[in-house]
């Protein structure tokens, strides 16, 4: 049994158990379109996996960057261990460093590689330490990498992908669970899940734009027209023996383990890997709907999805499990796998990301195929045209 037919029975057991079927059909309907169905993608059918176990489009290639345990090539910088959440950052000479976490307890935190402007790999560097279960994060529009600690009393870090200034954490985002977070650049602020069966939905309004030293922390509570109205969170860093965050505010909405995030062209979208779904908000309007639910499409084209990345034309969602695929969920209402990682069952894809050209684009097997992840590239003719996704 494939990992996406155990899910289509296990998730579907399971749906509307945290959200109440009728509060989300509502919601789902609330958009002005359906969500995402399986079909083909602009690239064309996957192609029998290359020398790296990579089923690509035609016109694709792959080549693997790092592996967990060994040094970077050129380099005396360890890869890390269970590679998750990553970006990517512009250089001065044309290149660009691809940041990535780590998701273990060993304080490795995060890494990265730095590439010339001809994608060679250059140096290779740690720019977090000592923290632990580094999942996934963001990108600021300042140029730093925020690293979110998954576990309860986890924070967010701030990093220099330069490495240059060294780590903060920053507490006014709260101690909790937390997954990813990013930035809106137009509204100025910034948008976090927390990875647990009964997550929240958090927003961040910071004192002052660009510091995020302090700031008004909230909770989403969605009503079922898919309206979003926002709660302050009381103690934004409670201790072991307070009530955690996501339970302080009676009204706010749960969501079934909230975890990759990612802005596109005004819009947030973010994954809930417990019931299957990527759901789209909208900041202007305060209102969210569905861009994909396995359990609306017959072909169950992406189950499980965690990490995202936004592409030109669409959002691009990991597999963590499933048919361990990158899936694409186009602005033409159609999810079609991108690629698809063969023989490595028992890990998951993690930190989707672009190089500035949009040409190259960066991810991980967390576990590999012997529990040291692997970091890969892969280019090739992604669209590079840019149009609108739409609203809620």
């Amino acid at each position: 049994m494939r990992r996406r037919d155990f899910l289509r029975i296990g998730g579907g057991l399971g749906f509307g158990v945290v959200l109440g079927p009728s509060v989300w059909d509502q919601a789902l309907a609330a958009g002005t379109g359906q969500p995402a169905q399986g079909g083909p993608g602009p690239y064309g059918p996957l192609q029998a996996a290359d020398a790296n176990g990579i089923m690509l489009p035609q016109g694709f290639q792959s080549r693997i960057i790092a592996i967990s345990g060994s040094q970077l090539t050129g380099t005396s910088y360890t890869w890390h261990n269970n590679p998750d959440g990553g970006a990517t950052f512009e250089t001065p000479d044309g290149g660009w460093i691809y940041v990535s976490n780590a998701e273990n307890d060993n304080g490795q935190g995060a890494g990265a590689v730095r590439f010339d402007s001809d994608a060679n790999v250059t140096d290779a560097y740690q720019i977090l330490t000592g923290t632990s279960f580094n999942c996934a994060g963001g990108a600021t529009p300042w140029d730093t990498w925020l690293s979110c600690e998954e576990f309860n009393l986890g924070l967010v870090w701030e990093c220099d992908p330069y490495g240059v200034v060294g780590q903060i954490a920053r507490s006014a985002l709260g101690t909790f669970q937390h997954e990813a977070v990013v930035a809106d650049p137009i509204l100025q602020r910034l948008y976090l899940t927390e990875d647990q069966g009964d997550g929240c939905f958090y927003r961040f309004t910071p004192d002052v734009w660009g510091d995020l030293s302090s700031g008004l922390l909230e909770l989403a509570e969605v009503d079922g027209l898919g309206v979003v109205s926002w709660h302050e969170v009381p103690n934004p860093n409670p201790n072991g023996g307070q009530t955690p965050t996501c339970y302080q505010v009676p009204q706010a909405t749960p969501f079934n383990r909230g975890e990759g995030m990612v802005y596109s062209k005004g819009q947030i979208y973010f994954a809930t890997t417990g019931d299957n779904t990527v759901w789209q908000y909208d900041p202007l309007t305060d209102t969210i709907c569905v861009r994909y639910d396995a359990a609306q499409d017959p072909s169950m084209q992406l189950t499980a999805p965690d990490n995202l990345a936004a592409a030109s034309n669409g959002v691009i969602a990991a597999e963590d499990g499933g048919n361990m695929e990158l899936v694409l969920l186009g602005n033409n209402g159609v999810a079609s796998p991108l690629l698809r990682v063969t023989g490595q069952d028992s890990s998951e894809i993690t930190g989707p990301a672009f190089d500035p050209s949009g040409w190259r684009l960066y991810f991980s097997s967390q576990t590999g195929t012997s529990g040291n992840g692997i970091t890969y590239e892969v280019s090739g003719p992604f669209v590079q045209r840019r149009s609108g996704n739409g609203r809620c």
